[in-house]
């Protein structure tokens, strides 16, 4: 329970677009300044506080601004970020509770606490994914080590297109992203038809297949491929045999064409010999680099003509950033509106820190502890994957083109 009167509030995004970004931020900001509080919006996420220092202090316009109602109204569907975004990582150099207290690595967080400190900020709002929910345990974690700090309330807001945070059903951004997918598979579908040809699209989902399983079944995907189908690691070689199967069964219905979605992620699970060395600043693959769309379509149109004497084309895409600034749909306004109201109550009416505002059932608002959400030990966030004995894992499989021995009934 947080104690201390709230009179100046900061807000951030960080990481990656997500449809309706803006209505969260709108409706936070808006709650807060209709309870006589000042509202700062940082730009650029972490990227101008964690460079703060007393030769370097924050400009207004230039690293913040001063919310008022003219500038947070009416853009709930605006598509860009009105606070813009960055993916700085105060926390980089955290690997245990004990960094929190150590002068090398816990800098860029002292400098981040030294930012808010020197605006009188109060509380923090954090909308971001998984790297920005650990910042935000570690703001709040660290002021339990280093007690001459001013206690700082600290709320976080999920957000991700690929939808895998745990304590949430559903992110914001994650059905606009979908849905704008899932146009895309479709319009490519009917490439499909007209030339007799198959797609391999490769979709965002780092750790999960939400977005993929959800665009696939939208766009009505012949198969849909994701971390969760695979145990023992993805072998683009071997998958390339099973798809060519299907390929083939579909060739005997008269089917010489179809889509195959695949995420992104595949690639973090590719065996040695075929994952991309190139890797980004926090050591993680670089996926769209990756091309794991394009391995699979490359292995799938080699054993086709092994098997068959003649060659096939297996065309390849990619579907990803242009799905994070998409047009926001109407259930991602709400809630995201929903989950920026949770912020104000959070902090305003229920006196928290160190807790993510969530949802359940018909919007209703609930807040998650830190703790739930993220290893004690590790300090790593928990991923939520789709359970393969779950309904919505049943309904993508369902829907599948399926391989029978029976031939189809006759009414």
């Amino acid at each position: 329970m947080f104690d201390h009167d709230i009179k100046r509030v900061g807000i951030l995004f960080s990481g990656g677009p997500a449809p309706a970004a803006n209505a969260v931020i709108s409706a936070a900001a808006l709650n807060f300044l209709n309870s006589g509080i000042s509202v700062y919006g940082f730009l650029d996420g972490y990227e101008n506080l964690e460079r703060y220092s007393d030769e370097s202090p924050l400009v207004e316009g230039e690293h913040y601004t001063c919310l008022r109602r003219n500038d947070v109204s009416q853009i709930r569907n605006r598509k860009d970020i009105v606070l813009r975004t960055s993916r700085a990582n105060p926390g980089k150099k955290i690997t245990s509770f004990d960094d929190l207290a150590d002068p090398d690595r816990n800098a860029r967080l002292r400098a981040v606490y030294g930012a808010l400190e020197s605006l009188g900020i109060d509380a923090l709002v954090s909308l971001g994914g998984d790297d920005t929910l650990k910042t935000a345990n570690y703001l709040y974690r660290m002021q339990e080590v280093l007690p001459d700090l001013r206690r700082l309330a600290v709320v976080h807001l999920p957000k991700t297109i690929d939808n895998d945070y745990f304590g949430i059903d559903w992110t914001f951004g994650f059905f606009s992203a979908a849905h704008f997918a899932a146009a895309e598979i479709r319009n490519l579908g009917a490439d499909a038809r007209s030339t007799q040809v198959w797609y391999v699209l490769e979709i965002m989902g780092r750790k999960a297949g939400w977005l993929t399983y959800a665009s696939g079944i939208a766009g009505e995907a012949t198969r849909m491929l994701s971390v969760e189908d695979f145990d023992d690691g993805f072998d683009a070689r071997a998958t390339a045999e099973h798809m060519v199967d299907l390929l083939m069964a579909r060739e005997r219905d008269g089917r010489r064409h179809g889509i195959i979605c695949v995420a992104e992620g595949l690639a973090d699970l590719l065996p040695d010999d075929q994952r991309p060395q190139s890797v980004d600043e926090h050591g993680n693959i670089q996926l769209g680099a990756a091309h794991v769309g394009r391995t699979l379509a490359e292995e799938m149109e080699r054993v086709y003509e092994e098997r068959n004497g003649h060659s096939i084309k297996v065309r390849h895409k990619q579907i990803g950033y242009e799905t994070r600034c998409s047009e926001p749909s109407a259930f991602d306004v709400l809630l995201g509106t929903q989950l920026g109201v949770g912020a104000h109550r959070a902090i305003i009416e229920e006196r928290l820190s160190g807790h993510m505002v969530s949802v359940e059932k018909q919007l209703q608002l609930k807040y998650v502890p830190f703790d739930e959400l993220i290893d004690a030990e590790t300090l790593k966030t928990r991923v939520r994957l789709i359970e393969r004995d779950s309904d919505f894992y049943r309904l993508a499989r369902s829907l599948e083109y399926q391989k029978t021995e029976h031939p189809e009934p006759e009414c």
